[in-house]
């Protein structure tokens, strides 16, 4: 009972640490999205993010990838600028069994419990579209989901990032 009870939490916490990336998007309704053929970066807004280097190359390099896709253009006379910010959170899940099982003590399994602590770094990407014209906010995508450390794996994970946050662009008018 014990090792099906423990089989449980750790399927519980692989799969709560494999979840998607959660997306949302917000317009401004009155912007015409048809218009806008061509971006650049800004790089004020992009030189203030405070995470490495290396994560910003990899976050632009895929906004390129995506946009490209598309059919975007980068230009030195944007029609939208588009800027990026970061948050970073630690989610932290306790898991508690008070069970009854066979143990190695006095009571031979009574009183069995353990407590399993987990924590997972979550990040939270907005990418702003900004109109190059009137300097008004025209999009905004954000994407919220769990961050990897791993080398090999956060050029995967920031393209899934961004390719889901973008995949919202354009918005569908009603």
């Amino acid at each position: 009972m014990k090792t099906l009870q423990l089989f449980l939490v750790l399927v519980v916490l692989s799969l709560s640490s494999c979840s998607s990336v959660q997306v949302n998007a917000d317009y401004d309704k009155k912007a015409n999205f048809e218009s806008y053929k061509t971006y650049a970066y800004s790089k004020n807004a992009i030189d203030k993010v405070e995470i490495s280097d290396l994560d910003k190359k990899r976050i632009l390099r895929s906004i390129d990838e995506a946009l490209v896709t598309k059919g975007f253009t980068k230009s030195e006379t944007p029609d939208l600028l588009i800027s990026i910010f970061t948050k970073e959170t630690e989610r932290i899940d306790i898991y508690n069994n008070n069970g009854f099982g066979w143990g190695w003590n006095p009571w031979w399994g009574m009183g069995m419990s353990y407590t399993n602590v987990s924590r997972t770094p979550e990040g939270t990407l907005f990418i702003d579209l900004i109109d190059a014209k009137t300097k008004e906010l025209v999009w905004q995508g954000e994407g919220n989901g769990y961050l990897t450390k791993d080398t090999e794996k956060k050029d995967f994970r920031i393209k899934e990032f961004v390719d889901k946050i973008l995949a919202q662009y354009p918005p569908k008018m009603k």
